[in-house]
């Protein structure tokens, strides 16, 4: 039976990292990227424990195995991971609900991931249930990006809320989607 929490422990924090490492699109075909979708950036232990500190990364456990996560991340991320601060940028200019971004207080996806033996069973959608139950009091949002041609993710993603509103890229390289799940109609704080 899969049960839906927060890490806590070094266990769940390297359960993570595993499953992560299993998933990034550098080990795998580009059958299994198309089919299966797949997560770009790979986190030190370090790294995921003092994000963790900041807010608590959902998990899905069988047992005691990681079988799916939501990793969270907040406003002051941004300075830990010098590839997703070009992302915070784009966030601090786009506008929602008649206001910019960053005026809201929102809660950033830094990545999601579901086991390949468990996808298909709901894993996903109850992992951003668990997030949304967990942090809607508190945030107004959750927002994240993902590559345009993760279409398995966009699509898992427009299934459980989020909505689509923006797309950017340079010449030359992947564009990426920008997509927001609403928890208080564009409420603000």
């Amino acid at each position: 039976m899969v049960t839906y929490t927060l890490a806590t422990t070094p266990a769940d924090l390297q359960g993570i990292l595993e499953l992560q490492q299993a998933n990034l699109a550098q080990y795998l075909s580009p059958d299994e990227i198309q089919e299966q979708g797949f997560v770009t950036l790979q986190h030190s232990l370090e790294l995921l424990r003092k994000l963790n500190d900041r807010e608590r990364h959902i998990i899905a456990k069988d047992q005691d195995r990681v079988v799916g996560y939501l990793l969270a991340m907040t406003k002051g991320s941004r300075w830990e991971i010098p590839l997703i601060y070009p992302m915070f940028q784009v966030f601090d200019t786009l506008p929602y609900a008649g206001r910019p971004i960053s005026d809201y207080s929102y809660l950033l996806v830094g990545q999601a991931c579901v086991d390949k033996n468990y996808r298909g069973q709901g894993v996903f959608d109850a992992c951003y249930h668990a997030y949304r139950e967990h942090y809607q009091e508190k945030y107004a949002f959750a927002i994240t990006e993902i590559a345009a041609h993760n279409l398995r993710s966009r699509q898992a993603h427009r299934r459980v809320g989020f909505q689509e509103i923006h797309t950017y890229g340079e010449p030359g390289k992947p564009a990426w989607v920008v997509v927001l799940w609403d928890w208080r109609g564009g409420q603000s704080d």
